[in-house]
């Protein structure tokens, strides 16, 4: 029997988080910038670029897949363990290789870039492994870096994006107050985290009834398990008095958004509530400060001597925010717009940014646990727009 190194296998309609319009627009983008370095074909293997550009969000299982885009073609490739899945999630055409013999997945591309050809590729993703074979299979007169090229281009959200993002933090929202509801001295963190994922997709499934559902979780943490923000979540059991941190992740096609709020079991003691009310007013102050012209490191720099007048400043934990659009836990990541010391990017219309201030208090201090509030704003012309709705602060938060 003659096996194929790869072959089509459409079957089914399309079905896209986008209209083809939108993604004709980010294909055009990126084939301006490949026009403007000479780059003849650009081989996306992220997760978070072949979604962008492609609305196919693959699920990986130890496989390569690939987004291949020229002057003339977009082509997504993906394993046959997806069949016919991959084509009807993506826009363009779609190749399937086979594993009859290693490197199949570089035959399939190669059918489409050919070789000899300028070669633009993710620096941040592509491993020395499949670097190697990218040389090997294709033989590349050039190769570029086209990571910060769609970094760049993904700062800058369209409307379209802007509109599921908002559906996003109305989601997150839900799966908060969810949370809140289920709140309650002797109940677990497990129980309580179940409550707001299960709001959380059930929600996502009523917006997006023609979606795929995935990767929507909660953190929900209590007491010393509040000290880190990705801290998983555990079975341990509430009690009165106890600091917690709500945080809740819908994902929507590959796009993220989330809610984090910090609330009390019943009651708060003084110094806890003096940090969570330092923490909060940091929060604010942030919110202000996020407008266009503004850049990240000045943005950072500010809330830095906000926290240093109240001697705070030691136990914040990490940057103030960062950027939302296609991103997860499992992939991506917008580095040029975070809010850190060592970010100059400027803010501008369209961008999506979180503040997110965090005190880590360590145990046996007074107002031992962390404490995190959590808002996405758009950037806009005159300011920004605040999309999180879920209230944050000792008046809404101390349950019970």
């Amino acid at each position: 029997m003659a096996r194929p190194e790869y072959y089509r296998f459409h079957q089914g309609e399309k079905l896209l988080p986008f209209a083809d319009a939108e993604y004709e627009t980010r294909l055009a983008g990126l084939r301006s910038k490949m026009a403007e370095q000479g780059i003849d074909a650009c081989v996306m293997t992220s997760m978070h670029n072949v979604a962008y550009y492609s609305g196919f969000l693959y699920c990986s299982f130890g496989r390569p897949y690939a987004q291949v885009v020229t002057q003339s073609d977009t082509v997504t490739f993906s394993a046959g363990i997806d069949a016919a899945q991959p084509w009807r999630r993506c826009y363009g055409d779609n190749i399937t290789y086979t594993d009859w013999q290693r490197n199949n997945y570089w035959r399939a591309i190669r059918s489409v870039t050919g070789t000899g050809k300028t070669i633009g590729f993710e620096g941040d993703h592509l491993s020395i492994a499949q670097m190697a074979l990218l040389d090997e299979f294709l033989e590349p007169a050039s190769k570029v870096d086209i990571a910060p090229i769609t970094m760049k281009q993904r700062f800058h959200k369209s409307s379209a994006e802007l509109d599921l993002i908002r559906a996003g933090a109305a989601t997150a929202d839900v799966g908060g107050y969810a949370i809140r509801d289920a709140i309650k001295a002797g109940a677990r963190e497990i129980d309580v985290a179940m409550a707001g994922r299960d709001a959380m997709e059930l929600e996502i499934a009523h917006r997006f009834p023609d979606a795929e559902y995935r990767d929507t979780w909660v953190w929900f943490q209590s007491g010393l398990n509040t000290d880190g923000a990705h801290n998983p979540v555990t079975s341990r059991r509430l009690e009165r008095g106890d600091i917690l941190s709500l945080n809740t992740f819908p994902m929507i096609s590959g796009y993220y958004t989330a809610l984090e709020r910090t609330l009390f079991v019943e009651t708060v003691d003084k110094a806890s509530l003096g940090i969570w009310e330092a923490n909060v007013a940091a929060h604010e102050y942030g919110m202000s400060l996020l407008q266009p012209g503004a850049s990240c490191s000045e943005v950072t720099h500010k809330i830095n001597d906000f926290f240093a007048k109240r001697d705070l400043l030691q136990y914040r934990t990490f940057g103030y925010g960062h950027s939302f659009g296609v991103l997860s836990h499992y992939y991506g990541r917008e580095a040029g717009l975070e809010l850190r010391e060592d970010i100059d990017t400027v803010l501008e219309p369209g961008m999506v940014i979180s503040m997110e201030p965090m005190l880590t208090i360590p145990e046996g201090k007074p107002g031992a646990g962390g404490y995190r509030e959590h808002d996405i704003l758009i950037i806009t012309e005159n300011g920004n727009e605040n999309i999180t709705g879920f209230p944050y602060g000792p008046d809404h938060n101390v349950i019970g």
